[in-house]
């Protein structure tokens, strides 16, 4: 398996088109950038040219985010940032930014939103009281 250089750490931030390859990776595993390609193209409305995704994902592995296997005809990529490290990562700069680090006026944004179902409330319910409870 060839590795580019490793500029991969736990601040990494992926651009939102970087977080789809990465999404699709995270979720199928190792896979080629045709199939990377074919799922994008399912998920946005507009087309993405193969060209564009291939070369995305080249500057992704360049950018140490993805590592690149070339043993076969076929080249197979994988993600080389963590889901979770990345994904918190990205929601603590969120928090930071839009809610001044306040956990939670971001909970009350969310509990005021539309989006926000009772089944959803009422888990939601359900965490905090076994956390009230552990304290």
């Amino acid at each position: 398996m060839k590795v580019r250089k490793d500029n991969s750490s736990k601040e990494t931030v992926p651009t939102r088109s970087e977080m789809d390859v990465l999404q699709i990776l995270w979720q199928h595993g190792p896979s080629t950038v045709r199939f990377v390609h074919d799922l994008l193209n399912e998920q946005k409305e507009e087309g993405v040219q193969y060209t564009s995704t291939l070369k995305l994902m080249q500057v992704m592995a360049e950018k140490g985010m993805l590592t690149r296997d070339e043993s076969s005809m076929k080249h197979i990529y994988s993600a080389a940032l963590e889901e979770r490290t990345t994904k918190g990562t990205i929601l603590s700069r969120f928090v930071d930014s839009m809610y001044d680090g306040s956990v939670s006026n971001l909970m009350v944004a969310l509990l005021g939103n539309d989006k926000t179902s009772k089944k959803e409330l009422q888990v939601l319910k359900e965490m905090l009281k076994k956390l009230d409870d552990k304290a």
